[in-house]
């Protein structure tokens, strides 16, 4: 049984105080790899352990399993959940990250197999040539906010792009998104305005999308909306899942990417060595995104429940037990990454779990990576002496998907 200084780390993580800096809360969490911390929820924080269980079939994504039949963490996958109103009867469908094979399987299949390499490289091209125009806009200027200038307007028209939503609706789904990303946070880590908000989101955003979807079914355009609707395969959702797959891809369009490129220049920043190096060699970016995805993920904990008994690392996690694979503390663990918490550009080896992993490896992965080089290689080259105003920029509320809410750069001029 862990101590009570043990069982109120997490809590700890959760407190918007430690937002800037969570990593030595998740030093301390390694310390005993498996953590009770609460009555029906375990951390597990060392990088072997997480990586076990992203691949055991004996836990799973679906919060609706677990003894409270709910979760004890936030109810995304609920509030996510398409409707189908027949004869006055609802019927609900989580998306498939919160769902357990073989159901997850099937949906991700219908993704990929629309989610191509070759729409992924389309859009990497209109990428290239929005960072471009988006740092344009700079030009005259000797200051930028990273989020508002280029992290969130760049994933944003492209995730549009991708799933056909029309570009003038971005403000209302902007709400609708940073309101349910937010329910991804245990609820004790909420205010009761953010679960109102994002309970009247969630029916607004799915009413949004069943609109769109009956126009894109009149009209089909090249999107990937239109591609799912026409499916002609045998193996094709039907209209609840579609929408659901909708509104997770519109939310961790929205909501990843930013962090991960704000997160990544705030990194070079802080590292003026590095963001040397980069400069000297352009190529660096692939392996500096992947290193900014093990230093700084956006991603920093993801939740499953026990469907058994589960010993590991000496503890016996009981069936229906929430646990929190702390990712990002995983990617810290020096027994698996020699300097861990050092930022090395050019590291190598280097298996982070920035995009989770098992069955539930992030679907926007390609996409996310080149979105992250692109923006983070322009920012690196173009602006002449960045640096970082005075003070740590503030954070965004959420504890799970953790970003600063704004980054503001000076700089000497832009090439």
């Amino acid at each position: 049984m862990a101590h009570q200084v043990t069982q109120s780390l997490f809590a700890q993580v959760l407190d918007e105080a430690s937002r800037p800096d969570p990593y030595p809360l998740y030093a301390r969490l390694r310390e005993t790899p498996v953590s009770r911390q609460g009555d029906d929820l375990y951390a597990v924080s060392t990088y072997a352990e997480i990586v076990s269980l992203l691949h055991d079939p004996r836990i799973s994504s679906d919060e609706r399993k677990s003894r409270s039949g709910s979760g004890s963490f936030g109810a995304s996958g609920r509030l996510m959940a398409a409707e189908n109103a027949q004869d006055g009867q609802e019927s609900r469908k989580p998306a498939f990250i919160f769902l357990d094979p073989p159901d997850h399987d099937r949906l991700r299949r219908i993704v990929m197999r629309h989610f191509t390499p070759e729409r992924v490289n389309r859009l990497g091209e209109h990428v290239v040539s929005l960072v471009a125009e988006l740092l344009d806009r700079r030009a005259g200027h000797d200051s930028m906010d990273v989020v508002d200038d280029l992290a969130y307007p760049l994933p944003v028209t492209v995730i549009c792009d991708l799933l056909g939503v029309p570009k003038e609706d971005e403000p209302r789904f902007h709400g609708w998104a940073s309101a349910l990303a937010r329910t991804l946070d245990p609820p004790e880590g909420l205010s009761a305005e953010e679960v109102r908000q994002a309970e009247t989101a969630a029916p607004e955003l799915r009413a949004y999308l069943v609109e769109l979807a009956g126009e894109r079914h009149a009209h089909p355009s090249d999107d990937l909306l239109s591609a799912l609707l026409t499916d002609g395969e045998t193996e094709r959702m039907d209209a609840p899942e579609i929408v659901a797959t909708m509104a997770l891809l519109l939310i961790a369009g929205h909501e990843t990417t930013v962090n991960l490129i704000t997160n990544g220049m705030l990194t070079f920043l802080r590292n003026p060595e590095a963001l040397a190096r980069l400069r000297a060699d352009p190529g660096l970016i692939v392996p500096a995104v992947e290193e900014v995805l093990r230093y700084d993920p956006p991603v920093q904990f993801r939740t499953r429940t026990t469907l058994a008994d589960i010993e590991i690392a000496g503890v016996t996690v009981p069936q229906g037990a929430d646990v929190a694979l702390l990712l990002a503390s995983g990617s810290r663990d020096p027994a698996r990454f020699p300097g861990a918490d050092r930022f090395d550009p050019a590291r190598r080896d280097n298996q982070h779990l920035g995009f989770g992993g098992g069955v539930h490896y992030c679907v926007g992965a390609p996409l996310a990576r080149i979105e992250a080089r692109v923006a983070l290689g322009a920012l690196v080259s173009r602006l002449v002496g960045p640096e970082l105003a005075a003070g740590p920029p503030p954070y965004r509320h959420s504890a799970s998907l953790r970003g600063p809410a704004h980054l503001v750069v000076g700089f000497d001029r832009l090439l």
